[in-house]
């Protein structure tokens, strides 16, 4: 199902746990150094960004791209319930949130959805892989892997960095 934002109470009411979603439009991304900013100052009266209907993408913003960082940390979660009361529909992050969040969710008409890490992409990719050397470090062993199509961005050559 797409989900075109801003995204209606009526989308909301017939979205359903388990149901797999594209969302298209205008997306906000923040994470714990944002968003209680946000809060604090749409309970204060100040905050003039119209995200109602609007979806929040627990991530940062690099060069590199974006992934979802963990919904569950403290200033991220603390952040579910206000900014649902004010009208946000969906939250993407990652991770299981408390009961009390959940309930939040559902009494404000909003939902959390969860965005596979990255990680995900790349094992669809991975066709062989062989512990080659430390297996007691365990995951953190060497290994060697067969890949096909991996994506990646050359962050730095020819003493470039897209990060300066």
């Amino acid at each position: 199902m797409e989900l075109i934002t801003p995204i209606t109470e009526d989308t909301i009411a017939d979205l359903k746990v388990g149901d797999t979603v594209e969302l298209t439009g205008c997306i906000f991304c923040g994470r714990d150094a944002v968003l209680p900013k946000i809060v604090k100052l749409i309970g204060e009266g100040k905050w003039d960004i119209d995200m109602r209907g609007g979806v929040i993408f627990h991530t940062a913003v690099s060069p590199a791209g974006v992934g979802p960082t963990s919904s569950n940390k403290l200033e991220i979660e603390s952040s579910i319930a206000p900014l649902s009361e004010y009208g946000v529909k969906v939250h993407l992050g990652k991770g299981e949130i408390r009961r009390e969040t959940i309930e939040a969710l559902d009494r404000f008409h909003s939902v959390y959805a969860v965005i596979p890490p990255v990680t995900a992409l790349l094992e669809a990719k991975t066709v062989k892989r062989e512990l080659v050397a430390f297996p007691e470090l365990g995951m953190e062993a060497l290994y060697r892997l067969e890949v096909v199509k991996y994506p990646a961005i050359i962050a730095a050559a020819h003493g470039r960095s897209i990060y300066e």
